[in-house]
């Protein structure tokens, strides 16, 4: 048997609960995969609320879970690319990572990088494609300026980095106990708050070429303020206020793809990219994972580690 977390109706974090399990046996085309690390997201918290029902409604009794690394356990028919005890890391589309062991598609993992963590690796798959996402989506040019809400979050620690990495001026928005990281990183700190408009103005006197929102629609509307060009301004949280300025809405579902994770993968392994875990939780504690993941001032990463 083997252990899950669970929800069968939609509610706050107090609806989770483990489920004991059968361990699940390999389709064709499958690997099981020994779950070592599951990183939890937003989204996760909002499809369990049913504030995504429409987009992404649940069949009751739901697992939860998409980001994960681990040891493959078994193989199904068809499976050439994995061997049982091969380090991967991957994602599930069916919410089923955040427990043991989790039954996900060959064509769904990648070869764990050796100087990964399970922690990092596990963590990877949704802020590394929705980060490779999000940039690409703003198309930033080398020497352009880029400022980027909830810049020291799960997704925006990554998106500075890759900005950064691509020679981008990068303006980080967040609060001043996330400076010192951010600045150590390449990255111009900037708090939010009351004066954000005059701060910003004096960071890039020249103005901000794009802007990726992380946060919520009052900094899609800032881009706006700012001039910054409908085409260039990306959200991965604002799908309305995006259709009604002419933004973008691009996330890891645009980047889903094993040459997209492979690639983040290495520069996170060559150390372009730090993947910041902010903590770990077995995973009987994933309530409590929750509770953290919601303060919304995370630096980096929650993960649960089974």
């Amino acid at each position: 048997m083997a252990k899950a977390v669970r929800f069968d109706h939609y509610g706050d974090r107090e609806v989770l609960y483990i489920a004991d399990i059968e361990v699940p046996r390999p389709s064709e085309g499958e690997v099981v995969v020994e779950v070592r690390a599951a990183g939890i997201n937003p989204g996760e918290a909002a499809i369990r609320s049913g504030a995504l029902e429409k987009m992404f409604p649940a069949t009751f009794p739901s697992g939860e879970g998409s980001d994960l690394a681990g040891m493959v356990s078994s193989v199904g028919a068809g499976v050439g690319a994995f061997a049982v005890g091969d380090e991967v890391l991957g994602w599930s589309w069916s919410r089923s990572s955040h427990a043991d062991y989790v039954a996900v598609p060959e064509t769904q993992l990648i070869r764990k990088p050796a100087p990964l963590s399970w922690e990092v690796a596990g963590s990877l798959y949704v802020v590394g494609c929705t980060a490779f996402a999000a940039v690409h989506a703003v198309d930033p040019r080398p020497g352009e300026t880029v400022a980027v809400s909830a810049a020291a979050g799960g997704v925006g620690s990554v998106v500075v980095q890759y900005l950064v990495h691509k020679g981008v001026h990068v303006l980080g928005i967040a609060s001043e106990s996330n400076h010192a990281w951010l600045g150590a990183h390449g990255v111009t700190p900037v708090a939010y708050g009351d004066g954000l408009v005059d701060r910003l103005r004096a960071a890039a006197p020249d103005g901000i070429d794009a802007f990726i929102d992380l946060f919520g629609p009052e900094y899609v509307q800032l881009a706006v303020d700012l001039g910054v060009a409908p085409d260039r301004i990306e959200t991965i949280i604002s799908r309305e206020k995006a259709q009604e300025v002419g933004a973008k809405t691009e996330g890891s579902g645009d980047a889903s793809t094993t040459e997209v994770l492979s690639q983040m993968a290495e520069l996170v392994a060559a150390g372009q990219i730090e993947i910041p875990i902010a903590a770990t939780y077995p995973l009987d504690r994933v309530r409590d994972a929750y509770a953290e993941l919601e303060q919304r001032h995370t630096r980096g990463k929650i993960v649960l580690v089974p």
